[in-house]
């Protein structure tokens, strides 16, 4: 029988930086790469002198390994690691635990975790999120899977995890199958609306307000000393102030292509199969397919004038304005995230710990932030919260910037500035709070031309009518059923 406490398999960036933390907090790890030469590189190199051992064969890794084996998968998503649970099961035995901690769809990770358990073997699906640095230093893990495995992984996961409030691991077991694979693709979504955002009020700042910049870096600066204190502010203001080798600014030199891996357009499925409005995720999604299309974007730029941009005359005010819009906007869309995250709980019957997730996300995690402080503090006081909107802070936050907010969608649609996740939000928000929606003519449109039914005001629910609406149809109506 091996000694080493955990294995992984796929020595990538993640990979490797994973095993590093690992053996620095005092776990011995055998690893094993598809290329061996990567293994030989890795010991040799940033393995060297550790408690660390290289294998060339999955054999030799599982003999490597303290029973029951724990062998963690950091491979690219899909059928790499359907794969490796096959190569695996062929050199583990019952009893043992396989970790995938890739970004695998949560639907993947909801099939393999019933098909390791047919073999006996306990399966984790786990969420790793705080990029290559948080690997190394602490990243925030959301596990889930077979419960009879968190104990015996829980000592290592919780000593690699970052750490925040003096010393509450950002790593708890988040609930059955797809769980943390769900919570993960949760947390790219909102990560992809909080980039979108910050784009927005970059482009809002430069195109409008005439900043510089140093300027932007500046007021970046400010807010990630107040309510937006994050990672994500905090490294725009960094890129902002970055000068190239001829001294401008190297992010003027980037070309305006936005690139993905797949998670935020997982979380934008999600939410239309579970008919969760997440506008503003959908939003940010779609922002970068639009980026994507540069050529055309160019040729349409000679095609379609806009209006002269105006220059706002009180510029201190207008960001002011600017970053109360972009907090009430952030408060949306993880409201939105929470909202989605409770209807899968809800279909497949997990018991997430919503305050418990925010706190995974407080340190470590690329969305890591001090407002989700306050989004713990939230479950903390109503554990059923129906909306993140309807906590007392979040609403008084909502309320007090209503006008900011306002004046910058304005502003935005005013001046031709693009700021698709920042409006819609707060279309959101103006959905949200209106008791009376125009959906009263959308029913009537479906029962006109399909026979839909609709509910009366003045009946209880439930009962549905059927009008003949031209005088030529019948009374046959269609059976009623939503989606």
């Amino acid at each position: 029988m091996g000694n080493a406490d955990i294995g992984l398999i796929g020595l990538a960036v993640m990979g490797e930086n994973l095993v590093l933390n690992m053996e620095h907090k005092g776990f011995s790890v055998a690893v094993y790469n598809r290329t061996t030469s990567k293994v030989d590189t890795f010991i040799q190199g940033r393995g060297a002198g550790k408690n660390i051992t290289g294998h060339h064969d999955l054999a030799g890794f599982a003999a490597a390994l303290k029973r029951p084996r724990k062998a963690m998968i950091m491979v690219k998503a899909g059928q790499p690691v359907d794969d490796t649970i096959e190569q695996l099961l062929a050199v583990l035995e019952p009893g043992d635990i396989i970790i995938d901690g890739g970004n695998s769809n949560y639907l993947d990770t909801m099939r393999r975790t019933a098909y390791v358990e047919s073999k006996g073997l306990l399966y984790i699906g786990t969420g790793v999120s705080g990029g290559e640095e948080g690997a190394l230093t602490g990243p925030s893990i959301m596990p889930g899977g077979s419960p009879a495995a968190w104990p015996l992984v829980k000592p290592i996961f919780q000593a690699i995890a970052a750490k925040v409030d003096g010393g509450v691991p950002c790593c708890d077991w988040v609930g059955e199958n797809g769980a943390g694979h769900f919570v993960k693709m949760v947390h790219n979504g909102i990560e992809y609306g909080d980039m979108q955002l910050i784009c927005e009020t970059y482009q809002l700042m430069k195109d409008m307000a005439g900043l510089s910049y140093d300027e932007m870096r500046d007021v970046f600066a400010e807010w990630n000393k107040g309510e937006l204190d994050s990672y994500l502010i905090e490294i725009t203001r960094d890129i902002l102030g970055f000068k190239d080798t001829d001294g401008q600014p190297l992010a003027e030199k980037i070309l305006d292509t936005a690139g993905q891996k797949g998670t935020g357009k997982w979380t934008g499925i999600a939410a239309l199969e579970f008919g969760v409005p997440l506008t503003l995720i959908g939003e940010a999604v779609f922002s970068r397919c639009l980026s994507a299309a540069k050529d055309e974007r160019v040729r349409a730029a000679k095609v379609f004038s806009g209006p002269t941009v105006q220059k706002p005359a009180d510029v201190k005010g207008f960001i002011s304005d600017l970053e109360k819009a972009l907090f009430a906007s952030k408060i949306v869309s993880y409201a939105q995230g929470y909202l989605l995250m409770r209807e899968a709980a809800k279909e497949y019957k997990w018991n997430l710990n919503y305050g418990g997730i925010a706190l995974m996300w407080r340190g470590g995690c690329i969305i890591r932030s001090a407002f989700l402080g306050k989004i713990k503090e939230a479950f903390d006081r109503k554990p059923d919260l129906e909306n993140l909107l309807l906590d007392p802070f979040f609403t008084s936050v909502i309320e007090e910037a209503q006008g900011p907010w306002r004046r910058i969608a304005a502003a935005a649609a005013v001046n031709g500035i693009p700021a698709p996740a920042l409006s819609s939000a707060l279309a959101y928000f103006d959905g949200y709070r209106s008791a009376r929606l125009p959906a009263n003519l959308l029913q009537a449109q479906r029962d006109y031309f399909g026979a839909h039914t609709y509910e009366r005001t003045d009946k209880p629910r439930g009962e549905f009518f059927h009008t003949n609406w031209t005088g030529r149809g019948g009374d046959t109506s269609a059976s009623t059923y939503n989606v």
